[in-house]
């Protein structure tokens, strides 16, 4: 996703955040693309996670452009067993938190916001340089060897016809 990320400090702010909000499960940043970035979500597929959050985001973005609601902030799902919020993170960025049902709501969204802030700070910045300092100069590759086997010559409807003649 963004190069030159400093993945420990986008995981330490995943390890403070759920321990402001001690219901947390798990913490997901992924890009907008599906794209894991860090992750803090034990006994879940962090890269199932990411994919998903990307389609519920295409699709939240949609609904909020569709409605005139302006640019996507959040979205919240209430399962039976507890909630998946998602909160924009920069431009190009998401934070996916996961929690048990019993926890504050007001609380969630509050620390929630807080973070996907910082996060996004964090990336955006990141992204800024990467872009800045302009495309990595690719290393110099070396061709593979390559041994030629000569091959005969092909032959044509004359040789076929001459061959079958004689």
């Amino acid at each position: 996703m963004v190069a030159g990320v400093d993945l420990e400090a986008v995981l330490e702010e995943l390890r403070r955040l759920r321990a402001r909000v001690p219901q947390l499960t798990g913490a997901l940043t992924a890009g907008v693309d599906g794209l894991v970035v860090a992750h803090d979500t034990p006994g879940v597929d962090p890269e199932g996670l990411a994919a998903l959050t990307a389609a519920s985001l295409g699709v939240a973005v949609r609904v909020a452009d569709a409605t005139g609601n302006g640019d996507f902030r959040e979205l919240l799902v209430r399962g039976e067993h507890g909630y998946v919020a998602t909160y924009a993170a920069g431009r190009t960025a998401v934070l996916t938190l996961l929690a048990q049902d019993r926890v504050n709501v007001g609380r969630l969204h509050l620390e929630g916001r807080r973070s996907a802030t910082r996060l996004g700070e964090l990336l955006d910045a990141a992204e800024a340089a990467a872009r800045t300092a302009g495309p990595a100069a690719p290393a110099a590759r070396t061709p593979p060897a390559r041994t030629r086997t000569p091959r005969a010559p092909r032959a044509t409807a004359a040789d076929a016809r001459a061959a079958t003649d004689s």
